[in-house]
């Protein structure tokens, strides 16, 4: 009986691939060296798709893991020697320091990106680590913006330089801008934690106190006046070195302290408010007193409150007035000249709002009826 053949198996190539002991040591040496020539702006001498490939080959060969925490540690000591610097500059050099090594840090880390552009696309999704460039990023946030002799006199910097321009000195905008950008750039929540949040209560205090001082020294309509070139001048410094979702913040801070705040005070002022403007025709301020309002709740309806009292109390001055018996033909154009007066007002500096009018309407009707 004839044993059946079994059938020959192939054994897999076994070969194990020798390489250098030192194979990672002395590439990182390379890649360290080249990470050095570009923070010390010697960059044009390098070979980039040597380095590529030599930081492909780490990859390839599984030394993933070593490679990003020696570039961790590499950018680390770098930024280190840059606080020392930025910490070291004095006065309005500060900043100034400051950009200069952002944008050194900047440009260094778009090379280092590139060189490593393979352990980004392969290594770093697949072990959930952060890119490089966002890597450099968040060391750049702790080892310098969040150092203990960095951080605090960087927000009063820029408070400071905000409450001079606020008095009236010219101040670099250039420099503001790229300063808030870097903290933009860095996250939104380093934005608004390390700047806006502060910003916007420096501003509350501000606001308060000039608020004060100006409600006792001005008229309803100067004061109005400066509520709202104190919001033009808001709205204008956002646009030049913030982020423009400050801008409504900022403008609901000024709102609060010099409106909204005062609204009562203001609308009845003495001589110089609502009825005053109503009286004397002053289609400017009341404009003013409209628009400004419009931004504070209760507003609008506080101005036809006022507005509506004051109608009735002249109506029922004209109608009571026994000198009308004696000419009801002057006393009828007079009460159409009234009503002329207001509908006028309500057009032109009311917006023709329809809410107005009809109050304005409901007005005439109590005392004529």
């Amino acid at each position: 009986m004839s044993s059946r053949k079994k059938p020959s198996r192939i054994e897999p190539f076994r070969h194990k691939v020798e390489t250098d002991p030192r194979f990672f040591e002395k590439a990182w040496r390379k890649l360290d060296d080249a990470i050095r020539e570009i923070y010390n702006h010697n960059a044009s001498g390098l070979s980039f798709e040597e380095l590529y490939r030599t930081a492909y080959n780490l990859v390839l060969h599984k030394h993933g893991p070593k490679l990003y925490d020696k570039l961790t540690e590499n950018m680390e000591d770098h930024l280190q020697e840059m606080r020392v610097s930025i910490e070291a500059a004095q006065g309005g050099l500060f900043l100034v320091e400051l950009q200069r090594k952002w944008d050194d840090h900047n440009k260094a880390l778009q090379m280092i990106r590139d060189i490593l552009m393979y352990m980004d696309r392969v290594f770093i999704p697949t072990n959930k680590k952060t890119p490089v460039f966002d890597l450099g990023l968040d060391l750049w946030r702790d080892t310098i913006v969040r150092s203990p002799k960095i951080h605090g006199r960087l927000l009063d910097t820029l408070l400071d330089l905000i409450h001079r321009e606020r008095t009236g000195e010219v101040i670099n905008r250039s420099l503001m801008r790229s300063t808030t950008k870097m903290l933009m750039d860095l996250g939104s929540s380093v934005y608004q934690d390390d700047f806006e949040r502060p910003f916007l209560e420096v501003s509350a205090s501000f606001y308060s106190g000039e608020s004060q001082k100006f409600i006792e020294c001005c008229s309803c309509g100067e004061y109005l006046k400066k509520a709202q070139q104190r919001l033009d001048e808001e709205a204008e410094r956002v646009s030049q070195y913030m982020d423009a979702k400050t801008d409504e913040k900022i403008t609901a801070v000024v709102v609060k302290e010099m409106l909204a705040n005062h609204m009562q005070r203001l609308i009845l002022m003495e001589n110089s408010g609502l009825v005053n403007m109503l009286v004397e025709d002053k289609y400017e301020d009341l404009t003013m007193m409209y628009s400004l309002f419009q931004r504070v709740p209760d507003g609008h309806s506080t101005i036809k409150s006022v507005m509506n009292s004051h109608v009735k109390e002249t109506g029922k001055d004209m109608v009571m007035d026994p000198e009308r018996l004696k000419d009801p033909v002057d006393f009828v154009q007079r009460l159409l000249n009234e009503k002329d007066k207001y509908d006028s007002i309500v057009t032109t500096s009311f917006s023709n709002d329809k809410s107005f009018q009809n109050a304005l309407n409901s007005s005439f009707e109590h005392f004529i009826t």
